[in-house]
């Protein structure tokens, strides 16, 4: 149980423990885990399978963003429900889940042939190949395609959970509720008019919940957050919506909410209604929801033990986890060197720090020797090994080819990857409104507005947290200057081309885990006509 468990970090509640079973084995975690948090804190990292392939997959990210950690949640009484993401779902005693997409066992999956045979499973293979005779395709292929690949099995016993829907109406929306959104909230809860914040996740907070370091006008992160929710709390104008996911962002600021209502209590717990549908007309919409990490491409990186290193940090300092004994790290972006002394500082060993960049900042350096850490700047990670746990990482300089001349192994039971951020543009993209490039940060930003709405925080660029608690303020109608203790922007070289030369015809080095779309795949659907 306490395998993993960093005993001096966590918000987690160690005096409640929370037994639960994942593919029938009963494991123990604490209140306010997830699924996810509490398997890795028993060591278990492998979660699934992938979708194509049946390659063995852990988890990558910490939250909605998870493409790999699928399982089937099933709450009895005909209560299942596949393809949940074991990094949302959140911990209760006596909680049920089933791993998918695998026979006989998830360790030892017959359909993992599809991998030994990948290369001639391409992309656009499906359409390409089952062709003739037409009569075949309803009763023949797509039967067995549905079986060999996809996600949990649909339920078939009528769901017995009653659902619920309701209006509501303000003047200031706030969909995000991390330092942008709760700074913006702060702010219009000055104001005259309603103000409704909402967040998916159960805590508020976001990225100020996996960063304790953080001050915020000389107050730490965690407590300068207690005061503003409290604040928000006993604001007459303000409604505070928690586990509130925005799934649709429509004509005249009309935005559709799904509120979870029941998913993370035990049966019996008296309430009536599941999920909510709650339907939102504003007058002012505030997107506040963030960036997303994006991983790097690289030979082997889908292997379990390799996750975004935001995530790791994540579990570190939120749920008091440690991703493994011995973890490296790769990266393009500075952010990366923040998650890495975090893992040192809670009494992880970092067998090196993988760098593309030749020239790394000096106070990154700095700190990094300080640590004790090894930097090999200017280098790529080109292989991993191990079958179903990383065990070692094989890197090369930027500049060499992969032979054994240059090639350099380092062993490891964890990678944390880092390319730099992509913020989360779907709800704007939503309502209409259009998007420029970014050349400096590699990136999409939004650009000209539809609705009456504004983008704040990292969702609009803005990556530094005095930026963004600024940002937020100004949003919500104040004029105040945050001070935070993060002197030294955070950058990366976020868009370059791969060191690796020309893609090897056994490499699997994975752009889009969750359906197992590789490099290779977009150098042929380029090759194809499909720019």
């Amino acid at each position: 149980m306490t395998k993993f468990r960093l005993d001096s970090r966590g918000r987690v509640n160690k005096a409640n423990r929370l037994n639960f079973t994942f593919d029938g084995v009963t494991y123990s975690g604490y209140e306010g885990d997830t699924l996810a948090s509490a398997l890795l804190a028993n060591g278990v990292h492998l979660m699934g399978r992938s979708f194509k392939y049946h390659r063995p997959r852990g988890v990558v990210g910490a939250g909605a963003e998870e493409p790999n950690a699928l399982v089937t949640f099933d709450r009895g009484a005909g209560r299942v429900t596949p393809n949940v993401r074991a990094t949302t779902l959140e911990l209760f005693d006596g909680l049920v889940a089933h791993s998918q997409n695998r026979w006989p066992s998830l360790k030892r999956d017959i359909g993992s042939f599809n991998n030994i045979f990948s290369i001639f499973f391409p992309a656009g293979f499906y359409n390409k190949t089952f062709m003739w005779p037409k009569s075949f395709w309803d009763k023949v292929y797509e039967p067995f395609i549905r079986n060999m690949a996809g996600l949990g099995p649909a339920p078939k016993a009528p769901d017995p959970d009653s659902y619920g829907s309701s209006y509501a109406h303000c003047e200031t929306l706030i969909i995000g509720a991390g330092p942008a959104g709760i700074a913006a909230a702060l702010a219009a809860s000055k104001k005259d008019g309603r103000v409704i914040l909402v967040d998916e996740q159960n805590e508020l907070g976001g990225s100020l919940l996996s960063t304790p370091s953080v001050e915020i006008d000389n107050v730490a992160a965690w407590q300068w957050l207690e005061k503003a929710l409290e604040e928000l709390k006993n604001s007459a104008n303000v409604t505070v919506m928690s586990r509130t996911t925005a799934i649709g962002y429509y004509h005249d600021n009309f935005v559709g909410l799904v509120q979870r209502g029941t998913d993370h209590l035990p049966e019996g717990h008296g309430y009536k209604s599941r999920e909510t549908l709650i339907r939102v007309r504003a007058d002012k919409v505030i997107l506040a929801q963030g960036a997303i990490e994006r991983p790097l491409v690289f030979n082997g990186n889908d292997r379990p033990g390799i996750m975004l290193a935001s995530a790791a940090q994540t579990y570190s300092n939120r749920y008091g986890v440690g991703i493994g004994k011995k973890v490296a790290v790769y990266t393009s972006h500075d952010s990366a060197y923040d998650a890495a002394f975090d893992l040192h500082d809670a009494q992880i060993e970092i067998a090196v720090i993988v760098d593309t960049r030749s020239n790394v900042p000096v106070h990154l350096i700095d700190e990094a020797a300080q640590r004790g850490i090894k930097i090999c700047s200017g280098s790529d990670v080109i292989g991993t090994q191990g079958k179903l746990r990383i065990t070692a990482i094989e890197i090369c300089g930027a500049h060499t080819t992969a032979s054994k001349k240059t090639k350099r192994v380092f062993e490891c039971d964890g990678l944390i990857m880092s390319g730099g951020w992509v913020p989360s543009l779907h709800l704007f993209s939503h309502s209409k409104g259009t998007m420029k490039w970014d050349e400096t940060l590699g990136t999409y930003l939004p650009d000209q507005h539809n609705e009456n709405s504004i983008c704040i925080g990292a969702c609009n660029g803005e990556f530094d947290l005095t930026s963004v608690l600024n940002d937020g303020a100004k949003a919500g109608g104040e004029k105040r200057v945050y001070k935070t203790n993060l002197t030294k922007a955070r950058t990366g070289q976020t868009s370059r081309k791969s060191s690796q030369g020309k893609t090897r015809a056994k490499q699997m080095a994975f752009v889009d885990f969750q359906n197992d779309v590789t490099e290779k795949d977009i150098d042929l659907a380029i090759r194809e006509g499909f720019h």
